[in-house]
């Protein structure tokens, strides 16, 4: 085997297991957030979502209290 293959085999097996620990790694950290803390996992979690929510700023304007 020349070189060349060598380095080209080396890069992909590096390439590869980079990949399968960031993806083992996101999963666990999708994994472990998923529910709220103190929830267990027994129970079934649900989340509703508000149609009025805006992703960005405030939903309602903001109102200013003395």
């Amino acid at each position: 085997m020349d070189t060349f293959t060598s380095v080209v085999y080396r890069q992909l097996t590096c390439g590869a297991a980079a990949a399968l620990i960031t993806l083992l790694l996101s999963l666990t950290l999708v994994q472990s957030t998923s529910l709220p803390p103190g929830a267990h996992a027994g129970a079934a979690v649900f989340v509703q979502v508000d149609p009025r929510h805006a992703w960005f700023g405030q939903p309602e304007p903001a109102v200013l209290v003395d």
